[in-house]
């Protein structure tokens, strides 16, 4: 179980990465308003990303605990972002 436990947290941890370089490539790239919308498509590749991979894997034990994480951490990087695009001049 112990094994289980550290493969979710690997997921989660590989998908909040790269919503984090996302974020950052569309805040440095677009404008604010198309930066906004690029963060709406990050949270939706997030969330099928740790579908997919829970696809991949064949394990349905604990699968909405693990859409919950991966999905919370990505939310919580996005509204970062968000803040940061709104708090910039």
């Amino acid at each position: 179980m112990m094994g289980f436990v550290k493969k979710d947290w690997l997921y989660s941890a590989l998908v909040w990465a790269l919503v984090g370089v996302g974020a950052v490539l569309a805040i440095t790239t677009f404008d604010k308003n198309d930066a906004i919308k690029a963060f709406g498509v990050l949270a939706a590749g997030a969330i099928a990303l740790v579908s997919l991979v829970n696809l991949l894997t064949s394990h349905a034990e604990g699968i909405v605990a693990r859409l919950i994480l991966t999905a919370g951490g990505a939310y919580a990087i996005l509204a970062v972002a968000g803040l940061y695009i709104l708090l910039t001049p």
